[in-house]
């Protein structure tokens, strides 16, 4: 025999010997289950449910300063997070045109108010002359009708003159709350149009150390919120920070969007550093259960399956835990309804060893949060170790019946 078969022969022994082992090794490891399966004891402690949603803060009340005229921006007195009084100045318009409409209304009711001089004046000379009958009635009537009408033309023409006056009074902008100038949009020198709508000129928030915030949750959670309850967020400028809220108003208005239904909830926030801006996203978490000193059993241990469930097969004896589309008696749940009776359910299936073997044990649970459920009702007690997970893959995924294949190829 050749020094090369025998290099060959040594490689291929060395090489099956090596699979073997890793064979045999994966699978004691495998028929150990406290080798196989990751397991946690059960303890006791606190859980709170919540319902988490994005939101926007808002000052309670922001006013949009507008104009009733249109005109050119002569003015600006105030800009950005400049803090204003109530009825102070802070813009003007292009006064000429309502000037000269002012002017000519005024110049309109002193010829009115003449005019009624004459109209009074003819009158009483009518009525004198009727008493020593050199006229007739009719004559008299038409100084008493000349009269009337010369004061309603006097009482149009000063309702005109108000008129102009108050588009005169409106080309100063002034503001109607105190408050600080959250936004501006307008420059010198721009053109406003009031001919359609009244355009937004600045928007004020009247007090910024109480804010809301605007957010939407599903009709699942809906149920669950109450006015009053206490509200933590967070927001990408504070990032390590938690603010506190409470839940003001829950808004009966539903808004519908690709079948999905959702409610608006204001939540109130103080905000005396006045670190919370306008506009800031807000991500909401509200607590809506909690409990105390409870049996807790982690989430990953709920939804644990070994291989025989993973392939359709259920422990004999002993019901597999819900399945988010499972319907009544067997039936499809892919139909409505079928998600509600899960959740209404309320029991879960978790796998604890026992004489060397995986043993499902039903269990009642009860409120959830993101890594642990409350126990309500089942076998388990405090300090029993369920099953969380696998430590190895199964054994029948692995490619071949002895666990390796080697090959070997010569150049």
């Amino acid at each position: 025999m050749t020094r090369t078969k025998k290099i060959i022969l040594f490689v291929l022994g060395a090489g099956l010997l090596a699979g073997g082992l890793y064979a045999l090794q994966r699978k004691q490891a495998a028929a150990d289950p406290d080798k196989r399966y990751k397991t946690e004891a059960l303890a006791k402690g606190s859980v709170t449910q919540s319902v988490s949603a994005n939101g926007t803060l808002n000052p309670v009340t922001l006013v949009n300063v507008g104009t009733q005229v249109s005109g050119t921006v002569k003015k600006l007195h105030v800009d950005f997070n400049d803090l204003v009084a109530k009825g102070q100045i802070l813009a003007e318009l292009d006064d000429a045109i309502y000037s000269a409409q002012v002017r000519q209304s005024d110049a309109s009711m002193a010829s009115a108010r003449a005019a009624l001089q004459l109209a009074r004046a003819n009158e009483t000379r009518m009525q004198e002359l009727f008493r020593q009958e050199y006229v007739s009635r009719q004559e008299l009537d038409q100084a008493v009708q000349a009269r009337e009408a010369a004061a309603a033309q006097l009482r149009l023409v000063s309702a005109q003159n108000d008129r102009d006056r108050a588009n005169l009074g409106y080309s100063v902008i002034r503001s109607p709350v105190s408050g600080v100038v959250v936004d501006r949009q307008i420059d010198v020198g721009q053109t406003v149009a009031a001919s359609f709508q009244t355009p937004t000129l600045f928007k004020i928030a009247q007090d910024l150390t109480q804010m809301q915030i605007y957010t939407t949750f599903a009709e699942a959670d809906i149920g669950a919120i109450r006015v009053g309850q206490p509200v933590r967020f967070n927001v990408d400028a504070f990032p390590n920070r938690s603010f506190q809220g409470k839940v003001k108003q829950v808004r009966l208005n539903p808004t519908t969007q690709q079948n999905v239904v959702t409610y608006n909830v204001v939540v109130a926030v103080e905000n005396p550093e006045k670190l919370l801006m306008p506009g800031m996203t807000a991500y909401v978490n509200i607590a809506v259960a909690q409990r105390k000193d409870v049996l807790l059993v982690p989430n990953t241990a709920l939804r644990f399956k070994p291989d025989s469930a993973m392939s359709g097969e259920k422990p004999t004896g002993t019901a597999g835990p819900p399945s988010p589309m499972a319907g009544p008696a067997g039936m499809n749940a892919g139909r409505p309804g079928g998600e509600a009776r899960k959740r209404d359910s309320a029991s879960g299936t978790v796998y604890v060893i026992e004489d060397g073997q995986l043993k499902p044990v039903k269990v009642s649970v009860g409120i959830t949060d993101s890594r642990f459920t409350e126990v309500v009702g089942g076998e388990l007690a405090e300090g029993r170790k369920v099953v969380t997970g696998e430590n190895l893959p199964a054994q029948n995924n692995n490619a071949g019946a002895s666990g390796s294949t080697f090959r070997l190829r010569l150049f």
